[in-house]
């Protein structure tokens, strides 16, 4: 049996890996600081408003708090209007990135959103 030749390793230029993650860095900070304003906006609307549409997106800041608990059919976000299922999709955006959870990027996120669950009603899908 013969076996192959072993092959010489290739170089790997460390000033382009570091360019490379500094632009990923770069852009997860943008998406994080978009997220940022737009989660503010949609908690201000399902805090303030008791229009249809306030009661879903109060079940979609529940499920970017807690996913399992709070589940999120996707499909709905083709019922919102534009400006508020652009927001929702900021704050997509910032998950996939992972820096944070967005309720941190706003004064006191973790209380508001529990609130909402709270004041909407939304059932936990863990629950017994």
């Amino acid at each position: 049996m013969t076996l192959p030749k072993p092959q010489t390793a290739k170089e790997v230029d460390l000033r382009s890996m570091f360019a490379e993650s500094d632009a990923w860095d770069v852009r997860a900070k943008e998406a994080q600081a978009k997220a940022a304003h737009a989660f503010a906006r949609l908690l201000e609307i399902a805090e303030t408003s008791h229009a249809g549409q306030a009661g879903r997106v109060a079940q979609f800041l529940a499920s970017t708090f807690n996913g399992r608990a709070y589940p999120y059919d996707l499909f709905d976000l083709r019922t919102f209007d534009v400006c508020i299922g652009d927001d929702m999709l900021v704050c997509l955006d910032a998950l996939r990135w992972g820096k944070a959870d967005l309720f941190d990027l706003v004064p006191d996120g973790h209380k508001r959103v529990q609130t909402l669950v709270k004041a909407w009603q939304i059932k936990s899908a863990l629950a017994d």
